[in-house]
């Protein structure tokens, strides 16, 4: 019976692990919100390491083929509190590749049963369009049990 109970509650604390690696929420931060999602959701800093939001802050001139310039003080603020947040162990801490959450190896694994087609509807743009199918991406809320995929 002992090692039944001691099954159980390893079994159950992987399942915190899992549903924890869905939910990303953090108390939001007012300039991160105004200016990130001017654009697009802002992304919640613990889906990407910190070496990855200081490349990303420490190049908005050039920020994935846009401008996203700002200036010296809000660029500060905002970088430091994603480096405070940022990813710092397990799947989510690896770079990946051109820092895009997209082509982290988690983002694939989780991602893997979308087809390429599904990606290019107009109704979802592409991988980075988290709210297309994440109602609540911009609370941080990737649960996979409420993705709705448009069509």
């Amino acid at each position: 019976m002992k090692k039944i109970l001691i099954a159980l509650a390893v079994a159950l604390s992987c399942v915190g692990v899992a549903h924890a690696e869905r939910s990303f929420a953090v108390a939001p931060h007012a300039k991160h919100q105004q200016e990130c999602s001017s654009c697009h959701v802002a992304y919640p800093p613990g889906l990407l390491p910190a070496a990855s939001w200081e490349r990303i802050v420490g190049h908005l001139n050039k920020h994935f083929g846009t401008d996203a310039s700002l200036d010296a003080a809000t660029t500060a603020d905002i970088g430091a509190w994603l480096q405070a947040h940022a990813a710092r162990e397990g799947r989510l801490a690896q770079e990946p590749q051109q820092d895009r959450i997209s082509r982290a190896g988690w983002f694939v694994r989780q991602h893997d049963e979308v087809s390429a087609n599904t990606w290019k509807r107009a109704s979802i743009g592409s991988p980075a369009n988290c709210s297309a199918c994440h109602a609540e991406a911009a609370r941080g809320n990737f649960n996979e049990h409420q993705v709705r995929i448009p069509k």
